[in-house]
């Protein structure tokens, strides 16, 4: 099988690489691309392979794309993959919200692809970890409304903000990311601000979330950056439309799959970026009721978005296509 990464030398496709080595996806061929690749390499399977250009990468007719290079770069080129019988991942925010292509969590609605899924969207990194959590909860008691602050890690924004945070921590000066420092602060703005007064991330975690598990679900959000690089955290208030026991909730969540419940704040056992970090599980944990209304509950995620939240899901969804006998009539494998 050809795989092209598309964005392979940036952050999100660096750990792609990573994560389809250790789950042994069946790449025969890799075909890592990137922009401003000439003379470079990554290194897959314990050698070099060499960076090549987009048309380079179309020529050689991959079997499948995973794309996390912008949405401008997806926009232009997965089309064109898909018309040369690519099947094309995106992980940008691109197709997201088209009506004809799939928003997938394969945990949750992966059993909805199809063979004429040439492109297929991956979701946002704080949606994918919240809905995951939320999906069992909603087949058992219906969620109505949703309220989600997030502490999102710098590694969302890439490596330049990275870089920020570290100069910052030993008084360096460099290039900013942000318009503030980051270390021993927290910024209220991820993305850009909307004509509505919510910034874009908020945005995406609202109708993602519609899109994914039922568009009658009422969400808001505020999303925050914090100076952390191991992954995303979230508090988030849940509004069911039946009554639930607190056992029962932690028993649907320590039996769903892709969630590991770390319940037990008595032990100071909870999720944190720290146990996050590196590893592909949607950490979830701080199980209590909202006392002041009915129906009600908080509870705070945590993943690893760079795993989960982009690069491990948008592997999942080919290893689903693979399963499936979706991707290109490959045999699907163990």
């Amino acid at each position: 099988m050809k795989v092209a990464v598309v964005g392979a030398t940036g952050m999100v496709g660096g750990v792609m690489l990573k994560v389809l080595e250790e789950r042994g996806f069946p790449v025969e061929v890799l075909l890592p691309v990137a922009s401003e690749g000439r003379g470079r390499t990554v290194r897959f399977m314990g050698r070099e392979v060499a960076v090549i250009d987009m048309k380079a990468a179309m020529d050689q007719r991959p079997d499948l794309a995973l794309f996390s290079a912008g949405g401008a770069t997806s926009l232009e080129w997965a089309p064109r993959f898909a018309e040369a019988g690519c099947t094309v991942i995106d992980n940008s925010s691109a197709w997201r919200m088209h009506a004809d292509r799939k928003l997938v969590v394969p945990e949750i609605n992966g059993h909805l692809l199809s063979a004429d899924d040439r492109i297929i969207a991956n979701p946002n990194c704080s949606t994918i970890q919240m809905v995951l959590a939320l999906a069992p909860l909603h087949r058992a008691y219906t969620v109505q409304r949703v309220i989600v602050s997030t502490y999102q890690s710098v590694t969302g924004t890439g490596m330049k903000a990275v870089r920020q945070l570290e100069n910052e921590r030993r008084a360096v000066d460099g290039e900013m990311a942000y318009p503030f420092p980051i270390d021993r602060n927290v910024i209220p703005r991820c993305d850009v601000f909307t004509e509505n007064g919510y910034t874009k991330e908020e945005m995406k975690l609202v109708n993602e979330t519609k899109k994914i598990l039922d568009p009658a679900i009422r969400v808001t959000a505020t999303a925050v950056r914090v100076p952390v690089t191991g992954g995303h955290s979230e508090a988030v208030n849940v509004e069911f439309a039946r009554e639930f026991d607190l056992d029962a909730v932690r028993a649907i969540l320590r039996d769903a799959p892709g969630i590991t419940l770390l319940d037990r704040p008595e032990k100071d056992e909870y999720p944190m970026p720290l146990i996050a970090n590196g590893r592909d599980e949607v950490f979830v944990g701080r199980l209590r009721r909202d006392e002041t209304q009915p129906c009600t509950l908080n509870l705070w995620i945590v993943a690893d978005n760079l795993r989960k939240g982009a690069a491990t899901n948008a592997v999942q969804i080919a290893e689903a296509l693979l399963r499936q006998g979706l991707l290109n009539n490959r045999t699907a494998f163990a």
